[in-house]
């Protein structure tokens, strides 16, 4: 029977897995993480290669659980955060609407115009049509008079 032991993340891009007799290799992928699929199934083959007369430690045990929750949560956060911040930008944006503008354009010019509507990106990011020309980014502008 092989003995599978519990898989470290060091980084978001290296994980170290050891085996019984195989020691340890390290593997260095800048697209390898574990997500809570892999986890999950890390945690099931580790309960069902268990050596039945030595278990894992229900302590052990609770605790990968409970980091694992904890990880879940905070991805979850940060997606709503992300949700949050885009419709922010929005919001900000239309505000803008019938304000009159000045922005560095693509040649680094600074252009003077009326917002004239707001459109999103598919990325859910807003950009301002300014004096009939679409898709200025609001972070290139430089006043905002009313």
């Amino acid at each position: 029977m092989t003995e599978i032991s519990s898989t470290t993340a060091t980084t978001p891009t290296t994980a170290t897995h050891t085996a019984a007799g195989s020691g340890t290799a390290a593997l260095a992928n800048p697209k390898a993480s574990l997500d809570k699929d892999g986890f999950l199934k890390l945690f099931i083959a580790q309960l069902q290669h268990q050596d039945p007369s030595a278990p894992m430690d229900a302590s052990e045990s609770i605790a990968q659980m409970a980091s694992f929750s904890m990880v879940e949560g905070m991805n979850n956060m940060q997606a709503t955060n992300s949700n949050i911040a885009s419709s922010l930008n929005t919001s900000s944006a239309v505000g803008l609407i019938g304000r009159t503008v000045s922005y560095v354009d693509d040649k680094g010019e600074l252009q003077t115009g009326k917002v004239e509507r707001v459109s999103t990106t598919k990325d859910g990011q807003a950009t301002l049509t300014v004096a009939g020309k679409p898709g200025i980014d609001p972070s290139k502008l430089a006043e905002v008079t009313a």
